[in-house]
């Protein structure tokens, strides 16, 4: 009887630890709080009290936020692997009303935009959102702990 508990224990254990865990890391706000973003209306300070401040922001004072959400894969001891990114791109003219909201994702190697609310036509800081967004699967989560 009790090599047989031993071996169901062992067994569960084992089918568990193969499972697949998902973990989200960073923030994007949902699509309802953004779709309330008034382009050419709403400030940068009521901005942040809608949504949040974001965990990015552009190189140049009140040039962009930027809010960045991804998904990881853990799976039994491979290590872990980034399946999903996203990022929305706020940008603000000078006045300090917002001028563009952009929702991009990753896809097959390739930057794709999901959603664009703009008054502009010209993106200025798409460099920004392909660095942000061509690291995926680049991140060594044990080099972020100071292992080897």
């Amino acid at each position: 009887m009790l090599p047989i508990r031993g071996l169901v224990i062992a067994l569960t254990l084992f089918v568990t630890g193969c499972a697949p865990i998902y973990r989200n890391h960073g923030y994007i706000p949902p699509e309802e709080d953004l779709a309330l973003i008034q382009i050419g209306q709403t400030s940068q300070f009521e901005l942040e009290s809608m949504i949040g401040r974001p965990g990015s922001q552009g190189l140049l004072e009140g040039s962009g936020w930027f809010y960045v959400g991804s998904r990881w894969r853990h799976y039994g001891a491979m290590p872990p692997r980034e399946i999903e990114r996203e990022v929305v791109a706020i940008h603000f003219a000078p006045d300090g009303t917002v001028s563009n909201v952009e929702r991009f994702g990753f896809e097959q190697g390739r930057i794709v935009v999901l959603s664009r609310r703009v008054t502009q036509t010209n993106v200025t800081s798409t460099s920004a959102i392909r660095q942000v967004l061509g690291n995926i699967g680049n991140f060594d989560p044990t080099g972020a702990l100071g292992g080897d």
